[in-house]
């Protein structure tokens, strides 16, 4: 069980602290309304990504156990692939796209619509989420479900702090984000390797 709530958690935390396009939304929307009115928006993960999930889920269960294995081992190399990525953008003075107030959606809806345009969460779920999901489940439901249930926590409860920071400090000071970049490409790195080793000798049946 453990494994996989580090898993999500680990996950998660990465991806609330990478810049991306719903990062830059979020960004817009805090510097332009204000984070009261950005908040709700923490939320579109949890309407964007359900098709995503259905999908891929869908597409995994039709592959033999090795084929997740596969699946498994090519998450670990793109999860090593973001953390690499992840500690080249720290040379960059900021780690988020400067706001564009003009463009900035308004609703949740929007918001939600921004992150299913995403390519992120297709990848996130196709080599990482999916992949794990389906070996938790065959472990138990229960250990799915918390996976699941971890990343998303994870993902809403971090993207409402990036908003309440955003919308109170602006910008986090350009040391405060190197430093959580840098954090989230050692997660990522660490998941990475763990998802290879796994990958090649399942640790308890995962």
């Amino acid at each position: 069980m453990l494994q996989y709530l580090v898993l999500g958690g680990g996950f998660a935390f990465a991806a609330v602290v990478q810049p991306g396009p719903l990062q830059a939304f979020l960004l817009s929307r805090a510097a332009a309304e204000g984070w009261k009115r950005t908040l709700p928006a923490a939320f579109s993960p949890l309407l964007s990504d359900g098709p995503i999930a259905v999908l891929v889920l869908l597409g995994l269960g039709q592959l033999g156990a090795s084929g997740q294995q596969v699946l498994r081992a090519a998450g670990g190399l793109f999860l090593l692939y973001l953390a690499w990525a992840a500690l080249r953008k720290m040379r960059a003075t900021t780690g988020v796209p400067e706001p564009t107030r003009d463009s900035a959606p308004r609703t949740l809806l929007q918001a939600a619509t921004v992150n299913l345009l995403n390519p992120n969460p297709y990848l996130g779920w196709a080599f990482v989420l999916g992949p794990a999901a389906l070996a938790a489940w065959r472990q138990g439901a229960i250990r799915a479900v918390a996976l699941i249930a971890v990343f998303y926590g994870v993902m809403v409860v971090g993207l409402m702090g990036f908003i309440l920071l955003a919308g109170t400090a602006h910008l986090l000071h350009a040391r405060a984000q190197r430093a959580l970049v840098f954090a989230s490409a050692v997660i990522l790195a660490a998941l990475g390797a763990y998802q290879l080793v796994v990958s090649v000798h399942p640790i308890g049946g995962a």
